[in-house]
């Protein structure tokens, strides 16, 4: 569905501004590829997180301690 909302974004711009249309086709792997090393910075913070979450819960774990539910 995202893809088609872009899609059919992109056709309208087409109409509109088709210079800005194609700038914006040709500058969009580029900016993919600029993202992507932020990505995988964010991966790392939330894996590290997440073992450092593991760490110091892991005594109250071992004694017993469960988690409440969350009331929805």
């Amino acid at each position: 569905m995202k893809t088609l909302i872009a899609l059919l974004a992109w056709c309208l711009l087409l109409v509109l501004c088709w210079p800005l249309a194609l700038l914006a086709l040709v500058l969009w792997p580029l900016a993919w590829l600029v993202s992507l090393p932020l990505r995988l910075i964010g991966i790392t913070f939330s894996a590290m997180f997440a073992l450092l979450h593991a760490l110091l819960t892991l005594p109250a774990r071992l004694l017993g301690w469960r988690p409440r539910p969350v009331p929805a």
